[in-house]
């Protein structure tokens, strides 16, 4: 789980900075031992609700009460709740980006979502973009669970998307390569840079919406599948 990340070591919060102030950006590459190098458009980062994809503008819509935007970036979820009346707090990891998101009228906190020092009630907890990614590892998910009970109020919810991710170990012929002997095929380590700045590694999480719910029932959590997106992906909602 990744702790507050220094200005000169955060990749995304510069990215974000300089669209933010420029209208445009750089390439926001993306590393990882197990796959080819990626890179995020940064600008899908400032989109608006018109241009999310189905799951997340569900989610958007879900929301209800009190609202806390979990690794909210740019704010681009915070501000559709805030045009809408709602009552929204955003926190992220980024100084950078929490700037960048009060300049832009979002309610934000720099802030690690695991750290206990944080005790406010929420209605709706918000973890999209595969929110849920912040767990790291399959065997943080008691913590993840520990820490949403301390933060939902009565009544409380958790809108999360994920994927899974199995698709990318899949042969022509229908049979998959994953070693069952690696720990979780959804545990992923990144690292990106943007420009000169370089970040450290971190442990990224992506859960299928089955052993997501074996872990939810086991914490005394309802897992609910709200709807599938186009490619592996789903909404989900975590209530108890």
């Amino acid at each position: 789980m990744k702790s507050i990340t220094e200005n000169d070591k955060d990749p995304m919060g510069n990215a974000i900075a300089e669209y933010h102030k420029k209208g445009k950006a750089a390439k926001l590459r993306v590393f990882s031992s197990q796959f080819y190098e990626d890179e995020i458009p940064v600008k899908t980062l400032f989109r608006t609700f018109n241009e999310m994809p189905i799951p997340e503008q569900m989610a958007l819509d879900l929301c209800r009460g009190r609202v806390l935007d979990v690794g909210a970036g740019s704010g681009c979820h915070s501000l559709e709740l805030i045009n809408r009346g709602m009552d929204v707090m955003a926190i992220d990891i980024s100084e950078l980006s929490v700037e960048v998101m009060k300049e832009r009228g979002v309610n934000a906190k720099v802030i690690n979502f695991f750290d206990d020092t944080f005790n406010e009630k929420f209605d709706t907890i918000l973890m999209a973009m595969n929110g849920i990614g912040i767990v790291g590892t399959i065997d943080n998910l008691p913590n993840f669970f520990a820490r949403i009970k301390e933060l939902l109020a009565d009544g409380g919810q958790v809108l999360l998307d994920s994927s899974d991710i199995r698709y990318v170990f899949e042969n022509e012929d229908g049979t998959f390569d994953i070693n069952l002997n690696s720990g979780y095929y959804g545990e992923i380590d990144y690292s990106m840079q943007y420009r000169n700045i370089k970040g450290v590694e971190f442990d990224w999480l992506y859960i299928d919406f089955d052993t997501l719910t074996m872990y939810a029932e086991r914490y005394g959590f309802k897992c609910e599948k709200c709807v599938n997106g186009e490619h592996y992906n789903y909404l989900a909602k975590l209530s108890f």
